[in-house]
C-alpha cells in the first residue's frame, strides 16, 4: 500500500491489514543507530543528579542500565518489530545546566535495522531520569526524541542535519 509521498508503507499488506515485514531473504549486515533526547529540568534538579543527592540513587547509572535493557526487549513493546540480538547498547549523557541530553546507540548483525531499538533506550532512559526524579520536580519535560544516525540496510545511511 502507498502512502501519500509515493512510498510504500512496508508494514501494511495489500488489502491495508497490519503485517510483519518479511526480512528472511535479506542478508545480515552490520545495523548501527543513535537516537537522542532531553530531559528539561530545574537546575536545582540537574545539580542534585549531578552530586547523586536524590534519595532514590545514582539517577544516572539507572537510567543507563533501564535504556540498555529496553533496546533488548523493544520487539515486545513495539508490535511489528522483529526481534534481533542486540550486539552492542549503551546510553550516556550530556548533563547541562537545565537540562539532559540522553544519547543512546545499539548494534547488530541483523537482517533488519535497530533504529527503534534505540529510540526505545533512549526514550526508556529518559522516562527513568523522570520517575527517579519526579518527587522534586514534576514539571520535568522530555523531548525532541530524535534519530540521529543510522548506518546499513537497503535504505542506506542516515545522518541527521544540524540545526
Amino acid at each position: 500500500m502507498a502512502d501519500p509521498t509515493g512510498s510504500e508503507l512496508t508494514h501494511l499488506d495489500s488489502g491495508g491489514q497490519a503485517r510483519m515485514v518479511d526480512v528472511t531473504q535479506k542478508d545480515r549486515s552490520r545495523r548501527y543507530a543513535v537516537a537522542r533526547c532531553n530531559v528539561l529540568m530545574k537546575a536545582e534538579t540537574v545539580a542534585l543528579i549531578s552530586s547523586a543527592a536524590l534519595a532514590k540513587g545514582d539517577v544516572l547509572a539507572v537510567a543507563r542500565v533501564a535504556g540498555i535493557q529496553a533496546s533488548k526487549r523493544t520487539s515486545e513493546l513495539i508490535p511489528l518489530c522483529h526481534p534481533l540480538m542486540i550486539g552492542s547498547a549503551s546510553v550516556d549523557f550530556e548533563i547541562k545546566e537545565d537540562q539532559i541530553t540522553v544519547e543512546a546507540r545499539v548494534e547488530t548483525v541483523d537482517r533488519t535495522g535497530v533504529e527503534m531499538e534505540a529510540l526505545t533506550a533512549c526514550s526508556v532512559a529518559a522516562l527513568t531520569i523522570y520517575d527517579m526524579c519526579k518527587s522534586v520536580d514534576k514539571a520535568m519535560v522530555i523531548s525532541e526524541l530524535t534519530l540521529w544516525k543510522k548506518i546499513g540496510g537497503k535504505s542506506g545511511d542516515y545522518l541527521r542535519a544540524q540545526s
